[in-house]
């Protein structure tokens, strides 16, 4: 029996990944399909577990797999390159595929530049690495398979691609290949931090967004019953009592959507709800809101982006400047927790304008903000409009984090210093609000949530930079995080 190993890239930011560790989605439901086919599979997530490459290695010898497979966007592609090449020295007949969006739109420039990677797959994974498998292991004939990159004499070749899935309902995740004590939410210690997908795409189209061209502005979705039997499931069998829904946009249907926090309702499980949306339709269900907090969403963050309507249509973000402020309300008047980010560094960028995001954040008062760096993936529609500004190859640093892009009167030391400016003279503020809460589970929240930025966000490193701390700041710091 062939064995696959799915191994998660040794890559960290410090941003996302600062609330928690939870699994990796696509990984579980390529593992269920290649397993119905015949593999024997194994999920290896190194980056949960926080093992480096000297421990991933280590892994990959004792386990000997046939084939080892790993993920990518941007920023992690260096990391997951280098996973591959490390598996294809200690193990030079190993077959090495990679995945993900990145992969996915730069693959020549991947098997040109790595050698040692044999395949891309391309778009969505499920029934493209089973087939792609049998081709290579002799049970049909490569070209034939669709969806997938790779070399022939030298060249790259490309397949047709492969249609979307169609029903999202047939496909069986292997939860069962998790260690599920790996996955936690920071915010709630010691609890157990699942992941869903109840639909796949948006049909938006923001600028600086990748999913609507990986999706190419499609949306689908689960059927109701099948979300809501996995979820109990979940919660069953696995203990799982905070889920992270991955979706894109799990709102876009408002009738499905309010079955399922019926659903929810309903059945009482107990779990609690991360989820992602969009600003109109928060608005959209401000009827609705009670039933959101009803069913255990604690936790919404919304694309806001930018504070003026001229950044706002830039980005493509199709909705109104004063909309944004009026979704965040209608979340936190049902005592739900608002996260939301702003995007800076674009060309026209200064310190004064900086300080105007910063000045309308502070007044649109969400709970958590991000203030986050442009970066252009090679891939994105902007990016031709934002080559001349770009001051860095290294996919690496495209992590939302690090300045990619010099503005034209600002230098990139400068950009930076005013993002972690930004990120102190808010939270500051925060802390002060949070210590006169009276919302007892939104106190707790916050004060848990502060102690995770402290612990594991990218801030931590450059805390000192930010200079002094207000003497009332510190002492309510020291009294969180002891």
């Amino acid at each position: 029996m062939v064995k696959v190993m799915l191994v998660t890239p040794d890559y960290h930011s410090g941003v996302v990944e600062s609330a928690g560790r939870w699994p990796h989605i696509g990984f579980v439901y390529i593992a269920g399909e290649l397993r119905k086919r015949g593999f024997d599979v194994i999920i290896y997530d190194a980056m949960s577990k926080g093992h480096d490459l000297v421990r991933i290695t280590e892994e990959i010898k004792k386990i000997k797999p046939d084939v080892v497979a790993t993920t990518a966007f941007t920023a992690s592609m260096p990391a997951a390159a280098e996973l591959l090449y490390r598996a294809k020295k200690c193990h030079p007949g190993v077959v090495t595929v990679i995945g993900g969006i990145h992969p996915t739109f730069m693959y020549e420039e991947v098997l040109n530049g790595h050698p040692f990677i044999d395949y891309v797959v391309r778009y969505e994974g499920e029934y493209t690495m089973p087939e792609l498998l049998e081709a290579h292991f002799g049970q049909r004939p490569l070209a034939e398979v669709k969806g997938i990159a790779y070399r022939l004499n030298g060249q790259v070749v490309v397949t047709e691609l492969r249609p979307y899935i169609e029903d999202l309902d047939a496909l069986v995740p292997a939860w069962d290949l998790l260690d599920w004590e790996d996955y936690t939410f920071y915010v709630y210690p010691g609890s157990r931090l699942g992941i869903i997908s109840t639909s796949r795409g948006c049909q938006h189209d923001c600028g600086f967004c990748s999913q609507h061209k990986f999706w190419q502005r499609t949306w689908r979705a689960r059927s109701v019953e099948s979300v809501t039997s996995e979820i109990e499931h979940l919660v069953k069998e696995y203990g799982v009592e905070i889920f992270f829904i991955s979706d894109e946009y799990p709102t876009a249907d408002r009738e499905r959507w309010e079955k399922i926090l019926d659903w929810l309702i309903d059945k009482q499980l107990g779990a609690m709800f991360l989820i992602e949306t969009r600003v109109d339709d928060i608005i959209r269900d401000e009827d609705i809101m009670h039933k959101y907090r009803q069913a255990g969403i604690i936790h919404i963050y919304v694309g806001i982006e930018a504070t003026s309507q001229e950044n706002l249509d830039i980005f493509n973000k199709g909705i109104v400047a004063d909309d944004s402020k009026r979704a965040l309300d209608i979340i936190h008047a049902h005592g739900i927790v608002s996260e939301t980010s702003f995007v800076l560094g674009i060309p026209q960028e200064t310190k004064a304008s900086i300080k105007r995001t910063l000045e309308t954040a502070i007044r649109y008062n969400p709970d958590f903000a991000h203030f986050l760096l442009l970066a252009p993936w090679p891939y994105a529609d902007m990016y031709k409009d934002l080559k001349q500004y770009i001051v860095t190859t290294d996919y690496a640093r495209y992590n939302l984090v690090e300045p990619v892009i010099k503005p034209a009167r600002m230098t990139t030391d400068e950009l930076f210093m005013q993002i972690l400016k930004c990120y102190q003279k808010f939270y500051f503020g925060k802390i002060a609000e949070w210590a006169t809460l009276k919302d007892g589970f939104k106190k707790r929240y916050a004060i848990q949530s502060m102690k995770a930025i402290m612990e594991n966000s990218f801030l931590k490193e450059h805390v000192l930079k930010l200079g002094s701390i207000p003497k009332s700041v510190e002492k309510l710091l020291k009294t969180w995080v002891s």
